[in-house]
């Protein structure tokens, strides 16, 4: 009996534990698991035009989860990585969507006007930046931190979910000699491969959700 109580104890100490790291299975964790169909969205970008999932049947897509006021994000545009990630896989023809989910009032958070502008200031090249005002897509994703990276492959299945690299800081000079996840992932589906590392836990802010 009191094994079976102890055995009880160390259960739920194990499970608190993994819900503070956040280092419990992302397949239980996430609303968009891998190798399963991709939750559709319908989503204005910052021009004003819808953007839905199905409408880029047939391409890779690529979601970038955005917040230019978090570190971890100014980390990856002041070092220019991300507008080099985008600029290369847009002109292969991949869909690149920046999202934001960032609430009124909240860090992040950008008018059409401002997104349009910090787009141009910052040189970036998405396909369209995504005004997730209410957070459904962000939700519907399980986006949980800015960047947090999501692949889907031309039939609409989700091919990678997760970090955009190994190296979880917001210091520019760590890019140097970083794994870039979504370039191997990226490198692999567009030479007919397999994705090496499909999924794992991303950093960054957390998404500010209402």
């Amino acid at each position: 009996m009191k094994n079976s109580i102890l055995l009880s104890l160390l259960l739920i100490a194990s499970m608190t534990i993994m819900n503070l790291t956040g280092t419990e299975s992302d397949d239980i964790r996430s609303g968009a698991v891998v190798g399963e169909q991709a939750p559709d969205f319908s989503v204005a970008d910052a021009y004003g035009n819808v953007h839905s999932l199905s409408d880029f049947e047939g391409s890779f897509v690529i979601l970038e989860w955005l917040n230019h006021d978090c570190p971890f994000v100014r980390k990856h545009y002041d070092g220019n990585n991300m507008q080099e990630l985008q600029e290369t896989y847009t002109e292969q023809g991949v869909i690149w969507l920046s999202v934001i989910s960032s609430a009124p009032g909240t860090q992040g958070y950008l008018e059409p006007e401002g997104a349009q502008a910090i787009t141009e200031e910052k040189g970036a090249s998405p396909t369209a930046v995504l005004l997730d005002v209410d957070g459904t897509m962000g939700r519907a994703y399980d986006a949980r931190v800015t960047p947090h990276m999501y692949i889907i492959n031309p039939d609409g299945i989700l091919e990678y979910n997760g970090a955009i690299d190994d190296r979880p800081t917001a210091r520019a000079r760590d890019l140097e000699g970083a794994h870039n996840y979504v370039t191997a992932a990226m490198t692999s589906l567009m030479n007919g491969g397999e994705v090496e590392v499909r999924t794992n836990t991303p950093y960054g802010c957390t998404v500010k959700y209402e």
